[in-house]
């Protein structure tokens, strides 16, 4: 197996467990406005997504959002995180492995900078590991599904794509590292990883596997 030359991690559900409380924060939202969804099926539909295409989403199926919902939902949600967010189990133990095989990594996140300040930045330690090689869909012209922000990554860290691996827990983010041209895994530890094998992706269940998974 041929070891790749960068790793670009998605951030929320890959290096901060911050799905949970956001998730949680939605469907409050959703109800408040008229649409009543379970936690299931909230994180099958808007995981990964933008809050534009959150709100266009829930729009679409009834949700009766205010026109400043977007800017409103990002403050709630930053109140939320500060509280603290824990990291993903072993995901320091598969940067240390990166480190030591002297393979470089950086983060390709839909969310805003100001977001991943907070979550990131209840872990001091942590970010200084990734300081300069953070990227934000709210960078670029589109968020994922759309391939720029892994392909900005890629070019930024002078990496050409086919010697990328992409780690993201959201078929959004599976199909963007797809468009890419990288090599993807589907970061999925409660379930067998079917519907972001689906989009193309190879299924990693934990991130203690994954150096082995990279050929470390």
């Amino acid at each position: 197996m041929t070891r790749p030359k960068l790793v670009i991690f998605d951030c929320d559900g890959v290096l901060v467990d911050s799905e949970p409380p956001t998730l949680e924060l939605l469907r409050e939202e959703f109800e408040q406005c008229g649409l009543s969804v379970t936690m299931p099926h909230i994180e099958s539909e808007y995981v990964g997504m933008t809050m534009v295409n959150v709100a266009k989403k829930a729009r679409a199926a009834g949700a009766d959002l205010p026109d400043d919902w977007k800017d409103s939902i990002y403050l709630k949600m930053f109140e939320r995180l500060k509280k603290g967010v824990p990291l993903i189990d072993g995901i320091e133990g598969a940067l240390d492995a990166l480190d030591a095989a002297g393979i470089p990594y950086a983060v390709g996140s839909n969310g805003p900078m100001a977001k991943m300040d907070i979550t990131l930045g209840a872990h001091p330690a942590f970010l200084a590991r990734l300081t300069g090689r953070i990227f934000s869909a709210h960078d670029c012209k589109a968020g994922k599904p759309d391939p720029e922000l892994f392909l900005k990554a890629a070019a930024f860290m002078g990496v050409a794509p086919e010697h990328c691996v992409v780690v993201d827990d959201s078929q959004s983010g599976v199909i963007a590292g797809r468009r890419a041209g990288m090599r993807t895994l589907g970061f999925d530890t409660f379930g067998d990883g079917a519907h972001l094998i689906a989009e193309g992706a190879e299924h990693l269940a934990s991130m203690d596997d994954l150096p082995a998974m990279i050929g470390l």
